[in-house]
């Protein structure tokens, strides 16, 4: 399970927070969900709320992958909810899709550098598709042409997702 400061950094890189860290409180905890793990943070007095998740299995013909990961944000004070990210471990092909199956649902993210993203409109039906599912499949294809099929349990997301909707007071 990734910890709750791995994800501060991951965040701070990723933009979710302030880029200076003296505005950035280091993420407090809300549990441990099933696979899932839970936290809140607070960015120049903003509260926000994330939950995470690595891959049960991960396949693809490559020899050097960083850390994968599964991601959802709640930040309020910026309207921004059911965020859902997928790092990659490496940087997808430019201008390429990575495709999230969930059982017969199926969603396009689009890429950038190592990180997918929902399309705005398409985030709160996949984060439904998550809240029901079992598990959750991600292809991707890297910039050396490799493609990758990650796996991710759903277990203990529902229950995850409300802990984080509740801490940053925003309906599941």
């Amino acid at each position: 399970m990734i910890n709750v400061r791995f994800m501060m950094a991951l965040l701070l890189a990723a933009g979710f927070v302030a880029a200076a860290p003296a505005l950035a409180e280091e993420p407090q905890s809300i549990g441990e969900f099933g696979d899932w793990e839970a936290a809140t943070f607070k960015n120049d007095g903003d509260a926000g709320c994330f939950m995470t998740s690595n891959p049960t299995k991960s396949e693809g013909k490559y020899s050097n992958r960083g850390k994968v990961y599964a991601l959802i944000t709640h930040r309020p004070a910026g309207n921004a909810l059911n965020v859902v990210t997928i790092v990659a471990g490496y940087t997808y092909k430019e201008g390429s899709e990575v495709t999230v199956s969930i059982a017969d649902q199926s969603f396009n993210l689009f890429t950038e550098q190592g990180s997918a993203w929902a399309r705005d409109e398409d985030d709160a039906k996949l984060v439904a598709a998550m809240r029901i599912g079992n598990s959750m499949i991600v292809q991707g294809t890297s910039t050396r042409g490799t493609l990758t099929t990650d796996t991710f349990s759903l277990r203990g997301f529902t229950k995850a997702h409300g802990a984080i909707s509740e801490a940053c007071g925003v309906a599941p």
